[in-house]
């Protein structure tokens, strides 16, 4: 079987945790990849990899209907997807079946097998050979599913307990060859601490977020919440492009904390376009999965997900996916290292001004009052009083016209000063 030919310039391939992908993009474990037909389809697209949606013991869950729920922003767009599902529905003979073919048929795909049975040594113990007779690259350890099978206690049970997380990795370590990703769940308060037992456990590799626990609407009609079941409903993992800045966050925390920053990462949330992924592999991720972008827009998706990384690195000098990748976590740092004496403010450009006002009623009514208005209705002007600006740049936020108004720095002349020697600070620390 041939897949269409990889048109990228810059060279996309890349190595995780030793596994060989024809690019960085894989598809997350979900729907999208819970058969041989889908992941057929997928590869013959041109994903790298994709991670099978996850097996369970036999026998498989039962699934409700409906299972999905939505966040839209304006005209329909969908900001946050929501799903009550469970793992694979299918037996477990069935997948592993499948999962042996393709892999035989696409050796130069990636396939991770995803995996959550109950937090028993012998239920590990039992399902990991017959999944490494499969062929497969690696598995995944799902503890992040906010429905990780309710009655048994599994996916973001475990995720949230450490000391769960530690041991489980340490048996499929035991019991299995394979490379393990550790799959981390977002709710929690601390996404370091899972990811350093997951480390101290043996894992290869970890990959965030998975789904965040939510309600996406209520149907004010019924009072029933979204999605429901015969008038009930219940919370569910939400995802999309709404969870990047989340997502974001917690892979930097972990690319940068000292006790897991060689510790390989696959990012997961709200990667819809090649500026997200190219964005999570500078805050530490090595590759990313992908799951809600290819349940709106199909599988052909990858066709703009690598020509717009490839572009951008060609412009940008990159040859290979590791020239930029954690360029920007010497770049994040905590609130206390900032530089106090660091000024902006904003600027209004008139000639690019359409006078709507959004920017006055933001800084007069929410903020600091540092926009002038004047004129009359036919003929407003708006400008910055610069002496009471704080450069917190709501108004270029909330302004609808680009370049509008824009950010300049100002030279204060003052030398580099943070928190930890600020002279208002009490617990300042000597310099």
């Amino acid at each position: 079987m041939k897949s269409k030919a990889n048109k990228s310039k810059a060279n996309l391939a890349c190595e995780f945790i030793g596994i060989k992908s024809i690019n960085p993009f894989w598809l997350a474990s979900a729907p999208p990849t819970d058969k041989a037909y889908n992941v057929v389809r997928a590869f013959e697209a041109g994903w790298g990899g994709v991670v099978w949606k996850t097996l369970g013991e036999d026998p498989a869950p039962i699934n409700v209907s409906s299972r999905y729920g939505v966040h839209y922003g304006q005209n329909r767009q969908v900001v946050g997807f929501n799903n009550i599902e469970l793992i694979t529905d299918r037996p477990l003979q069935v997948n592993l079946d499948e999962i042996t073919q393709v892999k035989k048929d696409w050796p130069d795909r990636v396939i991770i097998v995803s995996l959550m049975v109950p937090c028993e040594e012998e239920s590990w113990k039992k399902i990991l050979p017959p999944v490494e007779a499969t062929g497969a690259d690696g598995i995944e350890l799902n503890f992040g599913c906010p429905h990780g099978m309710p009655e048994r206690g599994m996916g973001a049970a475990v995720g949230q307990v450490p000391e769960y997380i530690e041991m489980v990795t340490r048996w499929c370590k035991q019991y299995c060859s394979l490379p393990v990703i550790v799959k981390l769940t977002p709710n929690i308060t601390d996404v370091r601490k899972p990811a350093e037992a997951a480390w101290r456990g043996g894992a290869d590799a970890v990959s965030l977020i998975n789904t965040i626990n939510s309600i996406t609407s209520v149907n004010l009609e019924t009072m029933s919440p979204d999605t429901s079941v015969e008038g009930k409903g219940t919370h569910g993992g939400y995802c999309g492009s709404a969870v990047k800045p989340i997502a974001l966050s917690m892979v930097s925390e972990i690319a940068r904390n000292p006790e897991t920053s060689s510790l390989p990462i696959s990012g997961i949330g709200g990667v819809s376009n090649w500026r997200d992924a190219a964005e999570f592999i500078a805050l530490g991720a090595t590759n990313v999965q992908v799951c809600t972008a290819a349940m709106l827009y199909g599988f052909t998706i990858i066709d703009d997900l690598c020509d717009g990384l490839s572009d951008w690195m060609e412009k940008k000098g990159y040859q290979n996916i590791s020239d930029f990748s954690r360029m920007a976590i010497p770049n994040t740092t905590d609130w206390k290292h900032l530089n106090m004496n660091y000024k902006r403010i904003a600027h209004i450009n008139e000639d690019a001004c359409i006078q709507c006002g959004r920017c006055f009623a933001a800084c007069e009514d929410t903020s600091h009052q540092a926009i002038l208005k004047t004129g009359d209705i036919d003929n407003r002007k708006y400008t910055v009083i610069e002496e009471e600006c704080v450069g917190c740049n709501l108004c270029e936020i909330t302004c609808p016209e680009p370049n509008a108004i824009v950010m300049k720095d100002i030279d204060t002349g003052e030398p580099h000063l943070s928190w930890l020697h600020h002279p208002e600070n009490p617990y300042r620390e000597e310099p």
